[in-house]
């Protein structure tokens, strides 16, 4: 299967390796294929879009990223006094105060490096008691045989041993609240720092006491093994408090977003089958030409809603092609679950005029009489417009 991921990337073409935004955008869309297989091959998406003549103005702007580290590192100065006061009002108030907490050195080489050391800092800060803040971490998850490294924000280790992930970010949050889909993809985003973390957990609880490996260890008897570490499914979003730079935080459930994005890992395994039904020889190496790598991209099934224009390179050329094909999924997966069967907006019209469909179907006996209604409010907007005036 991975010979097979590399034809569809192309020779000599490198894997673009996945980071928490791209596996939470999965979970953002869990029905495209296209997505799920590009992104399972390591194609370099941005890439592709702009050789389709579709280039996306996905990412965020030069001043977004420099105003969005620049409170990150107000909220972690002072060794993270004003993060961690917040976890403790937020997460777990009932803890004693997060007074003269620990914040490991978490340096070393290699991505490889850095997650053997993270693994460990919380392995011991889990058994020392106490607050610890591990500032940038590097977490490992396994998606599709591959490892995937992330770097959340910070990860905090409560009193009581147990984990939380933290997501700093630079949109306001006004009177308590922010932004609906801005939290949602925060929460998405944190969803995959909770499973890899969750990873981590269970391998040091298979460990034996004393075990001085942050590796595979052999296994020994249940009685030998240390408890595996709780990660809570309550994380801490952290946001600039109304127009101001001060920091303000939120616990936000992501127990929903878990679900999804582990299934959706779950189904990057069975690639085999995405991959199956597509003709030999498609390949998606950006070298070739546009004609090519549209038939190449349009042979695996896409899902498009509106909001993949904030979480995937492809979604200009997507929506383009909604449009040429007339479909009603442009117009939001709500009202394209509404319509039932009529899938393009000549289906609908047709509908609506009473040419096409079933009157007992709920869409079409709604769609009727809204244009009945249309009707009578456009005549009776005619017979005023024509009646004299007094």
């Amino acid at each position: 299967m991975r010979h097979r991921l590399a034809e569809l990337r192309g020779p000599d073409v490198p894997a673009k390796a996945l980071d928490a935004r791209a596996l939470a955008a999965l979970a953002a869309n869990p029905g495209c294929a296209r997505r799920a297989l590009l992104d399972g091959a390591g194609v370099d998406k941005a890439r592709l879009a702009s050789a389709l003549g579709a280039p996306s103005g996905f990412g965020q702007s030069q001043f977004a990223l420099t105003r969005g580290n620049a409170f990150e590192a107000k909220v972690k100065a002072d060794g993270g006094a004003e993060l961690l006061r917040l976890a403790h009002a937020r997460l777990d108030p009932g803890a004693a105060a997060p007074e003269g907490a620990a914040v490991p050195d978490l340096t070393a080489h290699g991505p490889e490096g850095r997650t053997a050391r993270t693994a460990l800092a919380l392995r011991e800060a889990t058994r020392a008691g106490g607050w610890t803040l591990l500032d940038h971490p590097m977490l490992a998850l396994d998606v599709a045989g591959s490892l995937a490294f992330l770097e959340p924000d910070a990860v905090v280790v409560h009193p009581d041993g147990s984990w939380s992930v933290v997501e700093i970010k630079s949109f306001p949050m006004l009177d308590g609240s922010a932004d609906p889909a801005k939290v949602g993809a925060a929460a998405r985003q944190a969803a995959v720092y909770v499973l890899a973390l969750e990873a981590v957990a269970a391998r040091l609880g298979a460990e034996p006491e004393g075990h001085a490996g942050v590796g595979v260890p052999r296994m020994r008897s249940a009685q030998e093994h240390a408890p595996v570490p709780a990660v809570r499914h309550r994380i801490l979003l952290v946001c600039p408090k109304d127009f101001s730079n001060l920091p303000a935080g939120a616990a936000v459930d992501v127990r929903k977003q878990r679900g999804v994005t582990a299934r959706q890992l779950a189904r990057l395994t069975r690639l085999e089958e995405i991959a199956e039904a597509l003709p030999e020889g498609l390949c998606f190496a950006p070298d070739r030409d546009a004609e090519e790598l549209t038939a190449a991209v349009e042979a695996v099934p896409a899902t498009y809603a509106p909001e993949c224009l904030s979480a995937c390179e492809l979604a200009f050329h997507c929506r383009e092609r909604c449009r040429a094909e007339g479909s009603v999924t442009r117009l939001g997966r709500p009202l394209r679950a509404e319509l039932g069967g009529l899938t393009t907006v000549e289906d609908v019209l047709a509908a609506a005029r009473g040419e096409t469909g079933d009157p007992d179907d709920p869409a079409v006996a709604a769609l009727r009489r809204a244009a009945a209604l249309r009707a009578e409010a456009l005549a009776d907007a005619a017979h005023r417009e024509a009646a004299p005036c007094p």
